[in-house]
């Protein structure tokens, strides 16, 4: 696993998770939640102590609880896991499902 150390202003996570960025051009501080639901939804429990000691405990639980508008099932199953005092019903990403029942009028 290819770690990051020469920045103090980056979080000590695998350029694989972002493969799909310009990570050295990337501001993790804007992005914290684009890197906080890519680390819920691929990571581990390393990557989440990681963001954890990064971002805060509170920034991190605030951001998936109200903060990012989609996370796959599976992931939100993960988050519950990583985090025991967040119930599914409060987060954004699950009350915003595409896939709940509607009621037709």
């Amino acid at each position: 696993m290819e770690l990051k150390r020469e920045h103090t202003n980056i979080p000590n996570l695998d350029r694989v998770f972002f493969w799909d960025f310009d990570i050295d051009a990337m501001d993790f501080n804007k992005a914290y939640k684009t890197i906080i639901a890519r680390i819920v939804e691929r990571g581990g429990q390393q990557e989440i102590d990681e963001i954890i000691r990064f971002y805060g405990y509170d920034k991190v639980v605030t951001a998936i609880r109200d903060e990012i508008y989609f996370l796959p099932n599976y992931a939100i199953d993960k988050a519950l896991k990583f985090f025991p005092e967040l119930k599914k019903e409060e987060m954004y990403c699950y009350l915003n499902r595409k896939d709940k029942p509607y009621h037709w009028i």
